[in-house]
């Protein structure tokens, strides 16, 4: 759990570094820097997503998932655990919902979620998730500079998943396999691509709805690409 606990205090870090500094930051430079995010996560969302050899089963995972999380609501469900964290915690921020839900799905959403659990729960090698922490406590603070306290709360959602996933890494070990990897990366990037599109404000993805996809992309890899 060494690598989690590293990841959950280096978003932490960051949104506390990030909350400081957006109080000193002019409006029309946190507009700026908000489009920059947006156009980061879309690349690398696009990279994600050209990783993978075929295209068609990411592109069915996400339909599938899609289908899947509208019929559960799960973006309403992520919403209302933001609302509830938002009233708990006494914030007024307008953007704590979005910032949370937009960061707990990019901060879960990739490959080095998956294999960086595993190698810490299996082997105690949690040099991936140090890795992850970085990259994550750097996000932090551009996010909680232009969004607000709501990105220090995905914290939780960091510590819960990643938490669960190393937890049961013995029993998730089959997910490290190339064909598996690939295609949760492939499905990842597409749902990362969303996320950077409505960091643009050029449309409006329930995004939480697309979580299943990656079900979907891991049975797909495991029954017939394997």
């Amino acid at each position: 759990m060494k690598g989690t606990l590293a990841n959950t205090a280096a978003v932490l870090l960051g949104s506390a570094i990030g909350l400081a500094a957006g109080r000193r930051i002019p409006e029309r430079f946190k507009e700026i820097l908000m489009q920059c995010l947006g156009l980061s996560t879309l690349f690398l969302g696009i990279q994600m997503a050209l990783s993978g050899r075929d295209a068609i089963p990411a592109v069915g995972a996400l339909l599938l998932g899609a289908v899947t999380g509208e019929a559960l609501r799960l973006e309403a469900v992520m919403e209302g655990l933001g609302r509830w964290l938002k009233e708990r915690s006494g914030s007024s921020s307008s953007t704590f919902v979005e910032a949370f839900v937009t960061t707990s799905l990019l901060y879960c959403t990739g490959a080095m979620v998956i294999v960086g659990s595993i190698q810490d729960g299996t082997t105690g090698d949690a040099t991936t998730l140090y890795m992850k922490s970085l990259l994550d406590g750097v996000a932090s603070v551009a996010f909680a500079s232009t969004l607000g306290i709501g990105v220090a709360f995905s914290a939780l959602t960091v510590l819960v998943v990643q938490g669960a996933l190393t937890l049961l890494a013995s029993h998730l070990a089959f997910l490290q396999g190339p064909a598996v990897m690939g295609a949760i990366t492939a499905t990842g990037g597409l749902i990362i691509m969303g996320i950077g599109l409505n960091l643009l404000h050029l449309t409006r993805i329930p995004i939480g709805n697309l979580v299943p996809a990656l079900v979907y992309a891991v049975i797909y890899a495991v029954l017939w690409a394997t």
